[in-house]
């Protein structure tokens, strides 16, 4: 397990072991776990999102693609 972002409106850990990723949107206080393809492609539109320095409307639209599987609720312990 490992943190692979974490900024005021997402957190993501990767799962390498079991090809999965984590993602909360702490806007709305769900959150996802994805594994094989999707994981893969949710990490690879990450990087790029990353990489670009994208803000702003950007990286909103981009979190926002996933909104429909963001079904679970965030537990904090």
């Amino acid at each position: 397990m490992r943190i692979v972002f974490n900024n005021p409106v997402l957190y993501v850990v990767d799962y390498p072991q079991l090809d999965a990723v984590e993602v909360i949107d702490k806007r709305k206080g769900f959150g996802m776990l994805m594994r094989d393809e999707t994981a893969q492609r949710f990490r690879r539109e990450l990087t790029h999102i990353v990489e670009a320095e994208a803000e702003g409307e950007e990286f909103d639209s981009f979190i926002d693609q996933y909104e429909a599987l963001m079904t679970q609720p965030a537990v904090y312990h």
